[in-house]
């Protein structure tokens, strides 16, 4: 908001940050959506839904053992 009320504040930063914010918001809601889909596709009751950061873990070989 207080880019909105700034007058230092150009419309391209503005633009930035509200896309920024809806981004955020609906990466969200996907997240926590994504295993009750996942289970209906394939049927079943849970799935392990790794996130970003464990993919990267695993990938780097950051994995705690």
């Amino acid at each position: 908001m207080d880019l909105l009320v700034g007058a230092e504040s150009s419309p391209t930063e503005v633009s930035d940050k509200i896309k920024e914010i809806l981004y955020a918001k609906s990466s969200s809601k996907i997240d926590a959506i994504r295993p009750d889909i996942g289970a209906s596709l394939f049927g079943e009751d849970e799935i392990d839904v790794e996130s970003e950061e464990d993919e990267e873990e695993t990938q780097t070989g950051d994995q705690e053992q």
